[in-house]
């Protein structure tokens, strides 16, 4: 079988042991850029961007398609535009700009239009007082599902009564995140839409971009899809405003997640990627090399939906080194869901389900100890990726044992999510339906 140029760039990578961000380093393409030309996504037929490969790589340039170089002169040290030397010589100017989000770019931060300005200012509900009148009543796990989503519209849209209770927006927000991580959806319900509400009404653009962003991840997760376009752009749109490279990272990893669920791979690639080569976050210290960490393992996630079982490990690799970097810490842990040796190995069971390898997925399901990750959400993640991979090589028993894992770590979760309760609906469909799982579906509120 032949080996595609970029293929052969990326196996001489592998033999050095070289990272795609050292190799980035010594060409000065960027990570995103250098992933799109080893996948085969970006054309590579510029001579002198190939010869300057084979000579960074040691590669035969006519393992590229070149004719093999004309003798050089007597060798002499370079030196690059900055008076430094080096034993390769300059890197062969860009032929064409890469393909990436430009709004970072240029000598002044891009300033976003406010959006909000106008919305009603309403006060917030604090978890425990009673929901407003008119609201739907929470009687099952599902209902709360739809109460959450109904929330997040109507803040977002600036309509609905003022509830009783006040909070500062703050609280409200670290009270809201404690309750995604718990996931407890019933709190979530009430907290979320009135984070938001009193963010408008006094809050700051900080208070404001972590709010959507967590409202996204939330819409995300139940599969709202056109709300969760609408909280990404507004997410985004405040990150900005702030100019901090922490939060507009995070803005830009959930737009990519959304884009990715769209189909659009090659988008949620370059966004995810783009982001990860920010320089603000490289000198963002620790924290920074964990949000790296984050959109270079959600970038490894959108190359297996696209079918590249091997860009999503080589990426996975690379999120792995990040986080080995930081000494096998758990960082982030309330910014973006946690980053740690576990949350990438927790990745990589999803993406290996993703590429259609359930052997795979179990396989690495076997590497992670569940309570090693940071938060009751991602802990249930785990059982569900694990349900997933079972039910992909039809293990019936093992599936639903899974799925009752789920249950026990976060019933809500398990009993809300529309990924979850289809698997469940699929299981009462296809075969015999034990006790165990008709109990989780009535639990579910699923017809069986």
């Amino acid at each position: 079988m032949t080996i595609s140029v970029g293929g052969v760039i990326r196996q001489a990578r592998q033999r050095q042991g070289m990272t795609l961000a050292r190799l980035s380093e010594l060409t000065g393409y960027s990570v995103g850029q250098l992933s799109r030309y080893e996948r085969g996504r970006t054309p590579l037929n510029d001579i002198d961007v190939l010869r300057g490969f084979a000579t960074v790589l040691g590669i035969a340039p006519a393992e590229l398609g070149l004719a093999p170089a004309a003798p050089a002169p007597e060798p002499a040290e370079a030196e690059d535009a900055g008076g430094r030397s080096g034993a390769v010589g300059p890197w062969p100017r860009r032929t064409s700009p890469d393909p990436q989000p430009t709004e970072r770019e240029g000598d002044a931060p891009v300033r976003r239009r406010r959006l909000l300005g106008g919305l009603a200012i309403t006060a917030a509900a604090a978890a425990g007082i009673p929901l407003p009148s008119g609201s739907p009543r929470l009687d099952t796990d599902a209902a709360s599902g739809d109460t959450l989503v109904a929330g997040l519209r109507d803040a977002m849209l600036g309509i609905g009564a003022r509830p009783p209770g006040t909070e500062l927006p703050d609280t409200l927000l670290e009270r809201a995140l404690a309750a995604f991580h718990a996931c407890d959806y019933t709190a979530l319900a009430v907290l979320l839409p009135a984070a938001i509400r009193t963010g408008h009404a006094g809050g700051t653009d900080t208070g404001l971009a972590r709010a959507y962003t967590l409202a996204t991840r939330m819409l995300v997760k139940l599969d709202e899809q056109q709300l969760g376009w609408m909280a990404a752009d507004r997410a985004r749109q405040y990150a900005g405003a702030t100019g901090e490279p922490m939060q507009s990272a995070e803005a830009a990893r959930q737009l990519a997640v959304l884009a990715r669920r769209a189909g659009w791979h090659d988008q949620a690639l370059s966004i995810a990627l783009a982001a990860a080569d920010d320089p603000a976050l490289r000198a963002a210290g620790p924290d920074g090399a964990a949000q790296r960490g984050l959109l270079v393992q959600s970038a490894a996630y959108t190359a297996a939906r696209a079918g590249d079982a091997d860009g999503m490990r080589d990426l996975t690799g690379e999120a792995a080194a990040i986080a080995k970097g930081l000494r096998g810490t758990t960082r982030l842990r309330h910014h973006g869901g946690g980053f740690s040796p576990a949350t990438v190995q927790l990745h990589l069971i999803s993406a290996e389900n993703s590429t259609g390898d359930p052997i795979r997925a179990l396989t690495a399901a076997k590497e992670l100890i569940p309570r090693e990750l940071p938060t009751v959400e991602r802990q249930a993640r785990y059982y569900t990726d694990v349900a997933t991979a079972y039910a992909a090589w039809g293990r019936r028993d093992d599936c639903v044992r899974a799925l009752l894992a789920a249950e026990r770590m976060a019933p809500q979760e398990t009993h809300t999510r529309p990924a979850v309760r289809a698997m469940v609906q699929g299981l009462l469909l296809s075969g015999r339906t034990a006790t165990e799982l008709r109990g989780l579906a009535a639990r579910s509120g699923l017809a069986f």
